[in-house]
């Protein structure tokens, strides 16, 4: 019974004040909160709410038969409490369909798991009881910042209960097939782990958000023989399509003429004989593992590399997370909420992205840079609020 896995990963930053070196020792709120509502007001009237809309349509029009998986950050919905409350409740009644499951990850979308393991599974633990109290479920499936997976990681997972892995999947990977398998990691007794099929989930990104590119916009019916195809070529058992909720959301608007593509992909794939849109929780309950997958060092689906170059590569990057979790026994000692809510957010694996080096030129051109002139200006803004907020923790 083979399938396709529509996983959207819902995640934005707490914006950042601009924060020179004059601040520190004056100013010791970190986050730009008229950024914050701006950007996500902006957000919320142009992508979430009517990509909740049309997801909430298509749940109701295909009688629970079209389903959705959500990876939901801790810092997302921070600022959705704090600013528009109504995503969420788009996200409740989206959860009220029963066709949708939400994902558990480390709740500050971070890099815990590099250099504290208790802070990580603390993460995971935060991020789950949330995700309980905002849908009513408890999350079994995993997933790690940016698709990052190893063997460590998937051992984690099961010890904490999941009973599947959501990751990237590659060429030169031990054991690997292809990404249409279902895994079982090396370790791991119960685990399943699932890959994202990357070459679709890029074909796709590119049909919602580049409309200049040769052969867009490319019909439903072309798109779902694609993925048809990928399945009978391989001998696969589901596509695992992962991608991000606001590049894609955004222009499922109908004057883009996507949210028309996503219907009729839909219907695409739910007229097929014996195919059926799953979850992945369904996947891990439903397939038998294939093949044993063993990563022994961290892959990355977020990095052209396949490994962590973009949020830890460079002196910067790995100069800012040591200096951050060093910082851990003196937060811990504190007691205090605030001071471990505000190291958490400072966490959050964008502010290590913004000072990768490596293709920032075109991530320039591409306005995926983030919100900084250079990687070094974005370097020396995160270690004056690490400054501050070391001194704070010693005052």
């Amino acid at each position: 019974m083979p399938g396709i896995c529509l996983c959207f990963q819902v995640h934005r930053p707490v914006i950042l004040k601009r924060y020179t070196f004059f601040d520190i020792g004056r100013h010791h709120l970190y986050e730009d909160q008229e950024a914050n509502r701006r950007i996500l007001n902006q957000l919320a009237d142009s992508c979430y709410l009517p990509a909740n809309r049309l997801l909430l349509r298509l749940m109701e029009k295909s009688e629970g038969r079209f389903r959705v998986a959500f990876a939901l950050s801790g810092a997302m919905i921070h600022l959705c409490e704090k600013y528009r409350q109504d995503i969420m409740e788009g996200f409740r009644r989206l959860a009220d369909t029963g066709c949708v499951e939400f994902l558990n990850e480390a709740d500050p979308h971070s890099l815990a798991f590099l250099f504290s393991p208790r802070e990580f599974r603390e993460q995971i633990e935060a991020h789950k009881k949330k995700i309980q109290e905002l849908f009513g479920q408890n999350p079994t499936t995993f997933h790690c910042t940016d698709l990052i997976y190893s063997n460590e990681l998937a051992g984690v997972a099961e010890e904490m209960g999941h009973s599947a892995f959501l990751a990237e999947g590659g060429q030169g990977l031990p054991g690997f097939q292809g990404p249409d398998f279902v895994y079982q990691p090396a370790d791991c007794a119960r685990l399943k782990l699932l890959l994202r099929n990357y070459h679709l989930s890029a074909d796709i990104r590119l049909h919602f958000s580049d409309g200049s590119r040769n052969g867009h916009p490319f019909p439903a019916g072309w798109f779902a023989e694609r993925i048809l195809h990928s399945l009978e070529n391989s001998g696969g058992q589901v596509v695992n399509l992962f991608l991000d909720y606001e590049t894609s959301g955004k222009y499922l608007t109908p004057d883009r003429g996507n949210s028309e593509f996503l219907q009729a992909l839909s219907a695409e794939m739910l007229g097929q004989p014996d195919f059926h849109f799953q979850l992945p929780a369904e996947i891990a309950q439903r397939y038998d593992p294939q093949a044993r997958l063993d990563v022994t060092d961290s892959a990355s689906g977020f990095d052209i590399h396949r490994n962590l170059t973009t949020v830890a590569g460079n002196a910067m990057q790995q100069d800012a997370l040591r200096v951050l979790y060093d910082l851990e026994e003196a937060v811990r000692k504190r007691k205090d909420a605030d001071c471990l809510a505000i190291w958490r957010m400072l966490q959050t694996s964008d502010y290590f992205n913004y000072m990768c080096t490596e293709g920032f030129a075109d991530r320039v051109r591409r306005r995926d840079s983030g919100p900084y002139g250079s990687p070094y200006e974005s370097y020396i803004n995160y270690m004056n609020i690490l400054e501050d907020f070391s001194r704070t923790l010693q005052s």
